[in-house]
């Protein structure tokens, strides 16, 4: 038995290590094509990222930041109450709600970004960071409600209605009893949300025009064409690990509440 255990256990680990070297070989390229030049090795292909003329600039990246920073808070804000109504009250219609809230993952948001972009139109918020930020937030809504409701689920009711007894009102619970109890789903959620606004391209290639509100992943593509139309892969490289640095620091301070936040209410009942 305790032969069989072993194997198993050695099973696993070596299957998790050749998976965890096949999601990370591309990332692992990227970093060693970046510090590759002509000459060997070094930060050449960085400083051409950043000083060339059509290269990333200061406010790409604050505007990747600010896009970010929208999106993340107003997820969390309206994925939190969303998920908390779903997950603690009753009320007509709210299963019938809850599934047309998830049937939006259904709809390719590709499909739908031209018609964003006349809405954003009609509101004054055509080119604008924050009207980026919105359309990226409302298909991040979705799965962020869906996760938030399974995390207020989770809790313990008894600790809500004791709460109550101790005099708190609805948002008194909310904010003093419930959020501390579902940090690791809120953490989940914004690092989605994160990870998403961040690297997204798409969205913003059709809904902003000017390059002054051009994202990182913009200006990055921006500066693909090198001298007679051929492509500069090494700075093309040294962009994308420049991306991917924020979101792997972010990801290893957070992985332990990522987990927890996935398996909230996974064993509920």
């Amino acid at each position: 038995m305790s032969g069989s255990s072993t194997a198993s256990r050695w099973g696993h680990h070596i299957t998790g290590t050749a998976l965890a070297i096949l999601f990370l070989s591309p990332l692992l390229w990227s970093g060693f094509a970046s510090l590759r030049t002509d000459t060997g090795f070094g930060l050449e292909n960085y400083a051409r990222l950043f000083t060339s003329d059509n290269g990333v600039r200061p406010h790409h990246v604050l505007n990747s930041v600010v896009v970010s920073a929208l999106t993340v808070g107003a997820t969390l804000f309206v994925a939190t109450l969303g998920g908390y109504a779903f997950g603690r009250f009753r009320f007509p219609g709210r299963d019938v709600l809850f599934l047309l809230t998830l049937a939006i993952l259904m709809v390719p948001y590709a499909t739908i970004l031209i018609a964003l972009y006349v809405l954003l139109g009609w509101l004054g918020l055509e080119d604008s960071l924050i009207g980026l930020s919105l359309v990226l937030t409302m298909f991040q809504l979705p799965f962020s409600i869906f996760m938030m409701r399974n995390s207020f689920e989770a809790v313990p009711l008894e600790l809500e209605e004791a709460a109550r007894v101790d005099g708190c009102d609805t948002v008194g619970t909310l904010v003093r009893v419930m959020l501390p109890a579902v940090r690791p789903g809120l953490i989940t959620v914004g690092l989605f949300a994160f990870l998403t606004s961040w690297s997204e391209f798409f969205a913003p290639l059709i809904l902003l025009n000017s390059t002054d509100t051009f994202t990182t992943t913009l200006a990055v593509v921006n500066m693909r064409t090198a001298s007679h139309g051929s492509i500069d892969y090494a700075a093309l490289e040294a962009g994308v690990v420049f991306m991917a640095l924020p979101c792997l620091v972010l990801f290893a301070f957070m992985q332990r509440s990522y987990v927890r936040g996935f398996t909230s209410g996974a064993l509920k009942g």
